[in-house]
């Protein structure tokens, strides 16, 4: 036989590399959902290992030799698949050698120690208790940025960003925010007097409740079955911080119920069943190399927001689903449970504290603030102990509303806890590229609307399958969004939708 080429050694590799991630992912998702909070320290040391176990696998002498080999004796006889998969393992392996091994297990041991005093904190509303923590997660990713930075040839922030969204810059995003920043208080001001002129100062009064949590998980699977969700390969379960983990043939959906007002959970679910049916999606052949992963979280949040946001808060998707959210929540209709009561809760624009209950013109702003406090707190320009302070001004600033504590302030949110800083731009990018894409999918397929009416997300999802989650990493983002709507990333698209929903209310 043959000795495997320098390049399927790589695949090699690069599969059992995808083979641990994947358990870190499981763990990560039992740590968050069913854990004793008594095995945190075990389990600390279990995903410090194995992160460690991965950055040594990926570093090892061998593998730059094996790129090199590759990328100068094989690479023009690849297809482009291979081709593109061999530029991501390129891109992996700098970001990986330039951390030291230790570097990287000291890392994944304050995070998975901070994320779990944070948990504890947020509920007693003490900064300071989770202070220390996240100090040092903070003095880690400053190293983490640094040494990438160099490596990369890259700012220290881009260096992080990178690992979120690949080949996006800070400078690029700060213009896009800053501009965006400037045209909300408009956006605002307007879809509040839109949406007052329409209520005649009554607002819309929800359904009555309580609703036992039983009741709303019931309905959650239901409308999760009616977007695509296949529970052969998931499940939805409860967690502090709603997110979407697992694997692509196990996906792990999570939220969190409020018996007093059920809307925040089922949308959480269908935001994140749009994540689970990107994961799903991807290509089963390229499971488990870098070409067949996601292109990135702001291609990912899209996915989320598409479905959320663009699809299941429409009048369309909401007349579907009244019925089924009166009978499953309530026992059959009533005052509240009627599409259009339901439509204007759920379009409802009101600046508020937390970012997951945000609404869609008032969401941008929750993401500017991160984006500019983890930019200073990287840099040093803000203190970790002015951070509090910072957040109630930006918050000030940008929406008008008061911070009255930490828990609704500065710990509401687990990224920064869990070492993901650079993360945070990607929402907003992704409420972008969701707007750019699902204009495109209406004016390719256009009977998609009247598909959302039936509950049917068949052609929705077929044109995502083919245009956005069957391609993996195999081209940019840029380019996909390019091929898919005809334009690269478009502001403008966003603010029509915004425009069209909300301040001349056409749904």
């Amino acid at each position: 036989m043959d000795a495997p080429t320098a390049y399927a050694r790589l695949k090699t590799r690069f599969g059992r590399l995808s083979h641990l991630g994947d358990a870190t992912e499981m763990l990560h998702w039992d740590l968050s959902t069913v854990m004793p909070p008594g095995g945190a320290e075990a389990r600390a040391a279990q995903l410090a290992t194995l992160r460690a176990l991965g950055h040594d696998l990926l570093t090892a002498p061998e593998v730059g030799d094996l790129l090199d080999a590759a990328e100068t004796g094989e690479a023009a006889a690849l297809d482009p698949w291979d081709r593109a998969n061999l530029a991501e393992m390129r891109r992996a392996w700098r970001h990986a050698t330039a951390l030291t091994g230790d570097l990287v297990e000291a890392h994944s041991r304050a995070c998975s120690a901070c994320e779990m005093t944070w948990r504890a904190a947020r509920a007693a509303d003490d900064f300071a208790a989770v202070k220390g923590p996240l100090r040092t997660v903070l003095d880690l990713t400053r190293e983490i940025a640094a040494a990438k930075a160099e490596s990369l040839g890259r700012t220290p922030y881009d260096a992080l960003l990178d690992e979120y969204e690949p080949d996006a810059a800070a400078a690029e995003i700060t213009a896009v925010f800053d501009d965006l920043a400037a045209d909300l208080p408009g956006l605002l001001d307007d879809a509040l007097a839109a949406q007052a002129r329409d209520e005649g100062g009554a607002a819309p009064a929800p359904p009555p409740g309580p609703v036992p949590a039983a009741r709303q998980r019931a309905l959650a699977a239901r409308l999760m079955t009616a977007l695509g969700f296949d529970f052969r390969h998931g499940r939805l379960d409860e967690s502090l911080h709603p997110f979407c983990g697992g694997v692509p043939d196990d996906v792990r959906i999570t939220t969190r119920y409020d018996e007093a007002d059920f809307t925040g959970a089922v949308m959480g679910v269908l935001h994140e069943t749009g994540h689970a049916l990107y994961e799903r999606g991807l290509p089963a052949a390229w499971r488990d190399q870098p070409v067949g992963r996601a292109l990135g979280m702001a291609v990912h949040e899209s996915q989320s927001l598409l479905m959320e946001m663009q699809a299941c808060r429409s009048r369309a998707f909401l007349s579907f689903a009244a019925p089924l959210m009166a009978e499953m929540l309530n026992g059959g209709p009533g005052p509240g449970w009627d599409a259009e009561t339901l439509y204007r809760l759920y379009t409802r624009v009101r600046p508020g504290l937390i970012r997951v209950d945000a609404d869609e013109v008032t969401y941008p702003a929750h993401i500017i603030l991160r984006f500019r406090l983890e930019r200073a707190l990287l840099s040093g320009d803000l203190a970790l102990d002015d951070l509090p302070g910072a957040w109630r001004d930006g918050m000030q600033d940008l929406l008008g509303v008061t911070v009255p504590d930490d828990r609704s302030g500065c710990l509401q949110d687990i990224h920064w806890y869990d070492g993901a800083f650079g993360y945070f731009p990607t929402y907003t990018l992704g409420a972008m590229t969701a707007a750019q894409l699902f204009r495109a999918a209406v004016a390719a397929v256009p009977s998609i609307p009247d598909d959302l009416a039936r509950g049917d997300m068949g052609g929705l999802l077929g044109w995502l399958r083919t245009h956005v989650h069957g391609l993996g990493r195999s081209v940019s983002a840029r380019e996909m969004l390019v091929r898919a709507t005809g334009a690269p990333l478009d502001a403008a698209v966003f603010k029509a939708h915004l425009r069209q929903r909300y301040i001349e209310r056409a749904g």
